[in-house]
């Protein structure tokens, strides 16, 4: 079934090209939801309510960029609607760094594995998580992100800061990498 049937099947609530929709794009979005929620069940949750307001907004959907883009759009904003609602985003955050973290003098390996990088930024405390997802990954501006999580613009950009070194420090703290006497490769991948 091409995008399109997809698409205008789904206009006129067809159960089948629905399920085509979730099939095609679900695993790619949990992924997404995986990074902002707390466990793989948050995510879940985050999947099948971000999905609902797909479906329930189809109609708002005006071929202007990627259908792929739109949907994740939603998602993104549905995880946050989701750490706000309860109340997730807004818990204090203590900047405890692990202390004995081994400084190495050598540089970090040519190719880390996405997988683990993931599993160490779920690891940060969830506002660091979110801002970093929000910065980095989805490329919304400090101003965006400010606004969207109902926090200062300087917020957004101390703990985005503050969550590259945290992320650095559990890098190097799990041996993914070493920390080098300068400016990691993989900080200079988050630091636009």
């Amino acid at each position: 079934m091409t995008e399109d049937a997809i698409f205008q099947g789904c206009l006129q609530n067809n159960a089948s090209a629905q399920k085509e929709l979730y099939n095609r794009y679900s695993p790619k979005m949990l992924a997404v939801c995986y990074r902002y929620g707390h466990n793989r069940e948050d995510a879940e949750d985050m999947l099948q309510e971000g999905f609902i307001k797909v479906f329930s907004q189809m109609h708002t959907f005006r071929n202007q960029g990627a259908f792929e883009g739109w949907i994740r759009r939603i998602i993104v904003h549905t995880c946050i609607n989701h750490l706000k609602k309860n109340k997730k985003f807004n818990d204090s955050v203590d900047i405890t760094y692990a202390s004995g973290i081994e400084i190495r003098e050598e540089n970090i390996p040519s190719v880390i594995q996405a997988k683990q990088v993931v599993e160490c930024i779920r690891l940060l405390p969830i506002g660091y998580r979110t801002v970093l997802n929000l910065y980095a990954v989805e490329g919304y501006t400090h101003k965006e992100i400010a606004d969207m999580l109902d926090i200062e613009e300087s917020t957004s950009r101390s703990q985005y800061t503050r969550a590259r070194q945290m992320l650095e420090d559990v890098l190097v703290k799990k041996s993914i990498i070493q920390k080098p006497k300068q400016k990691t490769r993989l900080l200079a991948l988050f630091a636009k």
